[in-house]
């Protein structure tokens, strides 16, 4: 099963947002990260434009996608339940025991003390 993106992480927004707030947001980001807007201020100097085009990456492409699945209503009410569903299947299949060792101390307060140590990576199957 693939890992579902986080689309209010994409749009910066809470998951309680509004569609009024998703919207604002999109634009923001898009204004802010458009790659033909770098371009012009790199022509603005005077400098080749094509020297200075942005590396292409993703994010642009997140965000897009976010705000198209979170802006309408029955799109992100059936991205929201599947989010919910995700996370409790992929701990279930995730966890891990973590040997823990309680140390009786012999001398001193009894207390809720724990006690930290180096980590000691073994190998074996279980690795």
């Amino acid at each position: 099963m693939s890992e579902i993106p986080d689309h209010y992480a994409a749009l910066r927004v809470p998951r309680d947002a509004t569609q009024q707030q998703i919207s604002r947001a999109y634009r923001a980001l898009m204004r802010s990260r458009h790659p033909d807007l770098d371009m012009g201020r790199a022509n603005a100097g005077g400098q080749d434009p094509v020297a200075e085009l942005p590396a292409p990456d993703g994010e642009l492409l997140r965000i897009m996608q976010a705000f198209a699945v979170l802006r309408d209503p029955a799109r992100r009410a059936a991205y929201d339940r599947e989010a919910k569903a995700v996370p409790a299947a992929s701990a279930s299949g995730t966890a891990r025991d973590i040997p823990v060792r309680k140390v009786q101390r012999r001398s001193g307060p009894s207390g809720t003390t724990i006690r930290i140590s180096p980590v000691h990576w073994e190998s074996g199957p279980w690795a």
